[in-house]
């Protein structure tokens, strides 16, 4: 079933929020969840964790960057343009209760998947501390969405060029080595993730990493997305995304999300040549 899109906006030049028509998905997706859409009857299978819903308005909101052929077509759809299937909400939602203390780190486009469980540990009556960091000022995204739903917020940039200078993980590290946390919830590129795990180890913290592992079927039975956790298989689509992180294999993960970069590449500089796509407004 097509569905169609209400709302583009480019927030620079490599991501784009969408606002999509899906009624039902709008009714029954929680923090943590995602979607699985294709484009087109080309497009391939592609994971997106929910931004934002509208149960009102009938309407979710995703955050894509433009990492392959099927993301730039998406990225360049406009109003009223349709997107040929969605299937979700998929995964286990984030488990968000009353813990006291609670650290939400964002790297990179995972701020848009880190900012629904700031918002629903921030609902839940909770202290919320975020650290979000891109590689420069022009990537950075949501920095006044996220001021909202944190009491403090600490933002880094790769090159210096916005606040301070450095990456997530220097701020954490600093705020462990002064302050008790009760939880930390982290959503980025896998290396970032490890890293943040490694230093909250040490601290006994509770880490929990939302998983981006390459999916296929989203049912578990393609085994695309297999990790291993706590020595046991898993499988991110209906096990997670969220794992604990201190039990997670990332050195494993990394190597199964190598599999594909060559020849996504190869797609999307073929694309690229091909087309000259038109930027939306």
């Amino acid at each position: 079933m097509p569905h169609k899109i209400t709302k583009n906006k480019r927030l620079h030049s490599d991501v784009c929020q969408l606002e999509i028509k899906a009624p039902q998905i709008a009714k029954r997706a929680r923090p943590g969840q995602f979607i699985i859409l294709r484009v087109d009857e080309k497009g391939e299978r592609i994971p997106l964790t929910v931004y934002r819903t509208n149960p009102a308005a009938q309407t979710i909101e995703i955050i894509v960057q433009e990492a392959g052929t099927s993301t730039l077509k998406l990225c360049n759809l406009k109003a009223n343009d349709q997107i040929l299937d969605i299937i979700g909400p998929l995964g286990e939602a984030t488990a968000v209760e009353k813990f006291g203390r609670v650290i939400c780190v964002g790297g990179g486009v995972g701020i848009a998947e880190i900012y629904p469980v700031a918002q629903a540990v921030k609902d839940a009556g909770n202290e919320v501390i975020s650290i979000i960091g891109a590689r420069n000022k022009d990537f950075l995204i949501l920095e006044q969405q996220m001021h909202k739903v944190s009491d403090k917020l600490y933002i880094t940039t790769d090159d210096g060029s916005y606040k301070r200078k450095g990456f997530v993980s220097d701020v954490l590290k600093e705020l462990l080595d002064k302050e008790k946390f009760d939880i930390l919830f982290c959503v980025g590129p896998i290396p970032m993730m490890k890293v943040v795990s490694d230093i909250t180890r040490p601290f006994n913290l509770r880490t929990i990493v939302s998983l981006n592992s390459i999916m296929v079927d989203g049912t578990g039975m393609c085994g695309s997305c297999r990790v291993t956790v706590g020595g046991k298989v898993k499988f991110v689509c209906v096990d997670g995304p969220d794992f604990d992180a201190h039990q997670v294999d990332f050195d494993e993960l990394s190597k199964r999300q190598i599999r594909f970069k060559d020849n996504e590449k190869i797609s999307l500089d073929k694309y690229k040549e091909e087309h000259t796509p038109c930027r939306p407004r």
